[in-house]
């Protein structure tokens, strides 16, 4: 490939030096040379001329720092119930509203499938679709291995004829203390019990790499560039790794994969053996499958599931939440991934989780100080507002899901939490005035990995009824737009490398429709994905 001009109708770069006016880029090979107006380009560089994105607007390639490609592959291989409808690139699928409609889906599952095949179903949630258990769906039916997965993915749902099918042995399962049998119910790491069982299937080559096809054609629909596994080995390390080079590292895959280690699933090694099993991953580097220098830890339970745990006054019902790892088992983990030199992003979920990650990261930088330390908060669903103040205090990092906002606070507002906390849950207007790097991520399937339409929740913060929740805790279209770049990038350790338009960085951009700063934050959403262009090639999308 030879030095060209890529020409558009205006180039964003999200450098802060750059010039407004911009509209093309030099590009040398996978590497950019420099951005600015083709007059002035033409006149340094006696190049080709590349015009197929003349009449579009070019950004640094889209970034989503948190999304799961494992978990995807294997829910996208299910039958979608959820209350809001999703446009898949290869179907569009229709919402399921309340409990009638759900009860009649599931029927006509049933009704379709063969007698013993097991029907696999994701996206119940009990606000909307009312409460569920073993019994029920036994009298849907005996012959059908029913498995219900909720839409947070943190629990599930069984009858007796999934039971048997899974293997489940009855006497260890009554033992779990997140296991409810009488329901049926596996929830947090009761559901990784289930998880392991269903594994025969859901990791089934066919299946399983079938799946992971379907998530590389979201990935580039996104119009991403890079995105990164917040959590991988969480199912079979070695398998997923063989099948997500099969699938991902070919020439026509138009994005790379960054990929971070789940410290809470590697093995089943003592805690020093895990730490160095995470640290000798690099050495299997390919050119788009990268681990870097960071690592995935779990504070408290599922957003969706309600489970998150949560300071006074608590949950409005008076039910309590759940620890994925329990507070001092979770000091330990991160002491020793935090003397190991890594970098540690963190799921919590609600104020309580955020302060056991907040507390913890205190501890450590009291005892063994770390100066670009990167700790990340992932999710932040509930937080405080001192909880902010203590963040950017620590030089800690946020990578948000806004998306809670969008499908969840009215509902929340009204039967989970109260207004105020639900108006502020993902309090992104708070960390852009406090000045503490942020990133929008989508934890495909708990939200579409669409970075325009995230960047257009954090900026307008309207619901899914069109309600606007938490007005002050809008971004600016600056900070949203960062947020799916450069601010993204910097949650991977990448942002000298990606995540603008800049001279020496990669090649990556997404080709849109329109110019964000144009159409405001209102008209995010609206903006189509033309294409993107990766380490300098063109990769159309399907549609365009």
């Amino acid at each position: 490939m030879t030095q060209r001009i890529l020409l558009a109708q205006r180039v964003r770069t999200l450098e802060d030096s750059s010039d407004p006016r911009a509209d093309a880029v030099v590009v040398d090979d996978d590497r950019i040379v420099e951005a600015g107006r083709l007059s002035d380009l033409r006149s340094r560089h006696d190049v080709p001329v590349d015009d197929r994105f003349a009449e579009q607007v070019l950004l640094p390639g889209f970034i989503d720092p948190h999304l799961h490609p494992s978990m995807a592959a294997v829910l996208l291989q299910m039958h979608f119930t959820t209350v809001v409808s999703w446009d898949l690139p290869w179907t569009d699928v229709g919402p399921v509203r309340d409990q009638t409609e759900f009860d009649a889906r599931l029927a006509s599952l049933i009704a379709e499938t063969p007698r013993g095949e097991p029907i696999f179903v994701w996206g119940h949630h009990p606000r909307w679709h009312g409460d569920i258990a073993r019994h029920a769906l036994n009298l849907m039916s005996e012959d059908h291995p029913i498995i219900v997965w909720h839409r947070g993915y943190h629990s599930l749902i069984t009858n007796d004829a999934a039971l048997t099918w899974m293997g489940v042995d009855l006497d260890e399962a009554e033992r779990h203390p997140q296991i409810d049998l009488d329901r049926g119910a596996f929830y947090e790491n009761g559901m990784a019990f289930a998880n392991q069982l269903l594994t025969k299937h859901t990791l089934a080559p066919d299946r399983f790499r079938g799946g992971l096809e379907r998530m590389r054609a979201v990935i580039h629909a996104g119009g991403h560039t890079t995105i990164g596994d917040a959590a991988f080995g969480m199912y079979r390390p070695d398998q997923e790794w063989e099948d997500l080079q099969a699938v991902m590292e070919r020439p026509d895959t138009p994005f790379r994969i960054d990929l971070m280690p789940a410290l809470f699933a590697v093995g089943k090694s003592d805690l020093a053996a895990r730490v160095q099993a995470i640290k000798e991953f690099p050495q299997r580097n390919t050119h788009r499958l990268r681990f870097g220098n960071h690592v995935k830890m779990l504070a408290d339970g599922a957003f969706f599931a309600e489970l998150m745990q949560l300071q006074e006054p608590g949950y409005l019902d008076g039910h309590h939440g759940e620890w994925l790892t329990p507070p001092e088992q979770f000091r330990e983990i991160a002491a020793a991934a935090w003397d190991a030199g890594f970098n540690l992003h963190v799921h919590t979920t609600g104020d309580l989780g955020v302060e056991l990650a907040l507390s913890t990261l205190e501890e450590l930088q009291a005892r063994a100080p770390r100066v670009d330390h990167r700790f990340t908060f992932e999710h932040f669903g509930i937080s405080t507002p001192s909880q902010v103040q203590r963040i950017a205090a620590q030089g800690a990092h946020v990578s948000a899901n806004v998306y809670y906002v969008h499908e969840l606070a009215p509902m929340y507002a009204e039967r989970v939490l109260g207004l105020e906390r639900a108006a502020t849950m993902s309090r992104l207007g708070s960390l852009e005035r406090s000045g503490i790097p942020f990133a929008l991520h989508s934890d495909f399937t708990m939200a579409p990995a669409k970075p325009l339409f995230n960047a257009w929740v954090a900026a307008t913060r309207v619901c899914e009824n069109g309600q606007v929740m938490g007005i002050d805790e809008r971004t600016s279209l600056d900070a949203a737009m960062r947020a799916i770049t450069i601010d993204a990038a910097r949650m991977l350790s990448r942002e000298d490398e990606i995540g603008s338009i800049a001279p020496g960085k990669t090649a990556d951009f997404t080709v849109v429709s329109a110019d964000p700063w144009e159409v405001g934050a209102e008209g995010l959403r609206d903006i189509d994905v033309v294409a993107t262009v990766f380490e300098g090639n063109a990769f159309p999308l399907p549609s365009a």
